[in-house]
C-alpha cells in the first residue's frame, strides 16, 4: 500500500534553538527558571538554565535544547 501526502519528517515540533524569548520566572545560578519562547506562530514555555543569573522580563536566546521542555539560554544585550 502506498501512502501519498504523508510527510517523511514530523514537522509538528520545531526546535527552539535560535529563538528569542522572555524570562517569566527568574533563572537562578545553577537552577532552572522559565522562559516564554515564540514558536510556530504562538508561544511556548520552557524550563531554562543559564550560565549566569537572569532576571524576570530579560530577553534571551535559546542556544541549546536539553529535552523537549528544557533549554539553555544566553542573555541578549539590552
Amino acid at each position: 500500500m502506498v501512502r501519498e501526502n504523508v510527510p517523511a519528517v514530523d514537522e509538528s515540533r520545531q526546535s527552539p534553538v535560535g529563538a528569542v524569548g522572555k524570562v517569566t520566572v527568574p533563572i537562578p545560578p545553577g537552577g532552572p527558571g522559565e522562559v516564554l519562547v515564540a514558536l510556530r506562530g504562538g508561544s511556548e514555555v520552557f524550563a531554562a538554565w543559564c550560565s549566569e543569573p537572569v532576571g524576570r522580563d530579560a530577553r534571551v536566546v535559546v542556544v541549546d535544547e536539553i529535552s523537549a521542555r528544557s533549554v539553555i539560554v544566553e542573555r541578549l544585550p539590552p
